[in-house]
């Protein structure tokens, strides 16, 4: 394995795309949507040109490549080709966006590929990620997400219909995958992915350090991210348990790895990308701590671009509730006024909430950690008798082709 020495870089080369920040923003259904993305992104672009005011994400255009990549959250292939309306406003990207970076889900190889052409051919992304790490029941059971890279020839003939649909369009689109360790401990599987997708011709490879029964449980196993860059040649991105710009830097030097995923550690913390775009480009450590009033600043902006990304300001209230738990998550705000702040309705109604609070409360430390909910690892959900054989036959071929029609959107 690595030794602990500071490893930075200035760019990141993933196919054709250049990057000046080893920097990713992973997909998170529910989260990653256009108006937390551009937050995140322009923490992210602050911190790559070390300019930062009030701890507010700087202009736009402050610098003139991209501080990493932002990713849209989950895009289901079915929904796409069949048209699907949330799903076509979900895909949409912002236009402020340098990279359009979208991660494309499916079990169906020919619904990739045909999802893959309305992309690139309705010019709606630069980038393509494809979803093999989700833990969730309801994608697993089915076949999908981190459950499918146990079948080697179903996982090999998707990423290869999703390489010949960009290469068919001749546009200069890198495809990536995500992925994780593999089904449970006995079952591994990103060995083999990995060395599947890079010869299939995918750019890159991101790995989350758990297996699909850890879910977000326990410590991810960077050990393996360090296994899987040993053995790819395109550049494998690290992901799990970074919570801080320090983690970053640990994971780099440990793993070697080319770049870090960042997904729920930035739930209520858009500057973080700000702490590792920073750090990750210097080498020099760096941690905003925002105070309460300038975290509240924050969330104001966040309602803003909520209500200009949705059809009505009750809509975009609704889906910033959870948002607001995470920002505000350590701050003693008494029981009321949470309870109070998870029903808000309007946006006069929020900002009389704030307007409550003492803006000059300092960051509180215990904020700084693991976010989200771990819980325990969990009994894997798949189709019967997938575990058999590293292979599909006839009936489960059926049966994956046949669950993408239960797309919902997202």
């Amino acid at each position: 394995m690595q030794n602990m020495e500071t490893k930075t870089t200035g760019t990141l080369q993933i196919g054709p795309l250049k990057l000046w920040a080893p920097v990713v923003l992973a997909p998170m259904a529910g989260v990653t949507d256009v108006p937390f993305r551009r937050l995140c992104r322009q923490f992210g672009e602050s911190g790559l040109s070390g300019q930062l005011s009030d701890s507010l994400p700087a202009a736009q255009g402050g610098v003139d490549a991209p501080a990493g990549l932002y990713v849209c959250e989950m895009i289901t292939a079915r929904a796409l080709v069949e048209r699907n309306e949330k799903t076509f406003h979900m895909a949409q990207p912002d236009p402020a966006d340098r990279v359009r970076s979208l991660q494309l889900y499916g079990t169906d190889p020919v619904n990739l590929y045909k999802a893959t052409h309305i992309l690139l051919e309705e010019d709606l992304v630069d980038h393509i990620d494809l979803n093999f790490g989700c833990p969730v029941p309801k994608v697993t059971k089915k076949g999908g997400g981190a459950a499918l890279p146990w079948k080697l020839d179903l996982f090999t003939e998707i990423v290869t219909a999703v390489v010949r649909a960009v290469k068919e369009t001749e546009k200069p689109v890198p495809v990536t995958i995500k992925m994780r360790v593999g089904i449970d401990d006995k079952h591994l599987t990103y060995r083999d992915a990995g060395q599947i997708a890079q010869d299939a011709g995918v750019c890159a490879v991101a790995l989350h350090g758990r297996t699909q029964t850890q879910h977000y449980s326990g410590h991810a196993d960077w050990d393996t991210i360090a296994q899987l860059k040993q053995d790819l040649k395109i550049p494998v991105l690290g992901n799990g348990d970074i919570w801080g710009a320090q983690d970053a830097l640990d994971m780099m030097a440990y793993t070697g790895c080319d770049a870090v995923v960042v997904g729920r550690g930035a739930q209520g913390r858009p500057w973080l990308f700000y702490d590792l775009v920073a750090s990750l480009t210097t080498g020099a450590l760096t941690e905003l701590a925002p105070n309460l009033g300038q975290v509240t600043k924050i969330i104001i902006e966040h309602a803003l671009l909520m209500i200009a990304n949705s059809r009505s300001e009750a809509e975009a209230m609704r889906n910033l509730r959870k948002h607001i738990g995470w920002y505000l998550k350590g701050f003693s705000l008494g029981g009321q006024m949470r309870a109070a702040l998870s029903r808000v309705e309007t946006l006069a109604q929020l900002e009389e909430l704030l307007s409550g609070l003492d803006p000059e409360v300092e960051y509180p430390p215990a904020a700084r950690g693991k976010r989200g909910r771990a819980g325990g690892q969990k009994k894997p959900h798949l189709p019967y008798g997938w575990l058999e054989s590293r292979y599909v036959n006839q009936e489960q071929r059926e049966m994956v082709a046949a669950n993408e029609c239960d797309g919902d959107g997202g």
